[in-house]
């Protein structure tokens, strides 16, 4: 396809005798890369099996692109249009998980986050920032661009109405459908285990990192070697879950030569896509950074352990600096394994039950929140079949990973 045909698609004036479903609402999810890919992930199973809507996907244009986000899309299997074709079509609904190009969308949006808190983790020089989101993809002449901002909480949806007052009829707050399924899959974690793999005597070690250079695999590469040499393999499994924007950046041949050594040695790299939600439920502890894995973690009332660099990193009065308050650091001078044994030996549902508090405050209830909002958006009324929440995929033996 050249750089200005269109593909056949619903929507399409060419494409209209050729098609086999008409009528459908159609519905663009927008994913700029593929942290939001995967968030939206969550949302669009609540009204893809509706026969009176129409999917599809797009990436959009720009001097800089995230590599990989066409493949991801393409795996996926859904429908796929260029952005120049996109742009210039209407649709009844836009999902994003980023402020990436929707202003360039004739649809009303629907923007939800791609991560724990509203306000962002990672400190930021952008002095413009609110709650995570810069003013200027926001507002576009004088109008707020979403139809709906989707908040988990009730206080960072106060906080935007506080600074935005504008936006105030736009705010959404519907609690975390991410957070809410892997919650939803931690009465079943002896089945994880078993379907990864893991041994009942065996204690299984998450180590999680975000992206920026005082990540945990940005600042402190080594450790993830050295924890594999230090729990063995007959006792300890150990899983790594990097960012996607990491495997994005530095492509995935790079990311597995640097952790050559922790491999060797039976450490699991699970893939960007999906297997971290999993590996997070099956888990004994985990030791992480200022990213959102670590912050769920945390609130499900799994033992973690901090990466000391990251701190640097800390937005004050984010939900990792809250977090940073509360849970333990390691200590580069220790023996790791027996700060390991004392982290386990803590057990879970033993801690953390403010950070769990902040994650969302209507846990269990964001996928028949969203949903409702979606139909709303939509004109439409809701199927009549019920809204639940559904566990995350297993990660087996044979899932892709290393």
């Amino acid at each position: 396809m050249t750089g200005t045909s269109w593909a056949r698609v619903p929507g399409s004036r060419t494409a209209e005798r050729w098609l086999t479903r008409t009528g459908c609402r159609r519905v663009l999810v927008v994913v700029p890369h593929m942290t939001a890919g995967t968030r939206l992930a969550d949302v669009v199973p609540l009204l893809e099996e509706d026969a009176r809507v129409q999917i599809a996907f797009s990436t959009p244009d720009g001097p800089d692109r995230w590599p990989g986000v066409d493949e991801y899309l393409r795996r996926s299997g859904g429908l796929v249009l260029p952005w120049h074709q996109a742009s210039r079509m209407r649709f009844d609904l836009a999902l994003a998980s980023s402020h990436v190009g929707i202003d360039e969308i004739e649809a009303p949006v629907m923007v939800l986050p791609h991560g724990t808190g509203g306000i962002r983790s990672r400190v930021s020089p952008q002095g413009t920032e609110v709650t995570g989101h810069p003013r200027d993809l926001l507002v576009r002449d004088g109008r707020v661009v979403p139809k709906a901002m989707v908040f988990a909480h009730e206080d960072d949806a106060r906080r935007m109405c506080r600074v935005f007052p504008e936006a105030a009829s736009r705010v959404v707050v519907a609690g975390d459908v991410c957070y809410d399924r892997i919650r939803a899959s931690m009465p079943l974690r002896l089945r994880y285990r078993d379907a990864a793999g893991v041994e009942a005597h065996q204690k299984l070690v998450m180590i999680s990192s975000t992206w920026s250079p005082h990540s945990l695999f940005g600042g402190n590469l080594d450790l993830i070697t050295r924890l594999a040499a230090a729990l063995p393999a007959p006792e300890y499994r150990v899983m790594v879950a990097l960012h996607p924007l990491t495997w994005s950046a530095h492509g995935s041949r790079q990311v597995r030569a640097w952790l050559a050594d922790a491999l060797e040695a039976g450490t699991r790299l699970l893939p960007p896509e999906e297997g971290w939600r999993a590996a997070l439920v099956a888990s004994d502890c985990v030791i992480g950074d200022h990213g959102s894995v670590t912050q769920y973690a945390a609130g499900l009332g799994k033992p973690v352990l901090l990466n000391p660099g990251s701190v640097l990193d800390v937005r004050k009065g984010s939900l990792a600096d809250r977090l940073w308050k509360v849970a333990p650091v390691l200590d580069p001078a220790r023996p790791l394994r027996r700060q390991v044994d004392e982290l386990v030996a803590v057990g879970v549902r033993s801690r953390f039950p403010a950070i769990e508090k902040r994650i969302t405050s209507m846990p269990g209830e964001a996928a028949a929140r969203l949903r409702e909002e979606i139909y709303r958006i939509l004109g439409m009324p809701e199927p009549d079949r019920p809204v639940h929440v559904v566990p995350v995929p297993l990660l087996t033996r044979e899932s892709p990973g290393t």
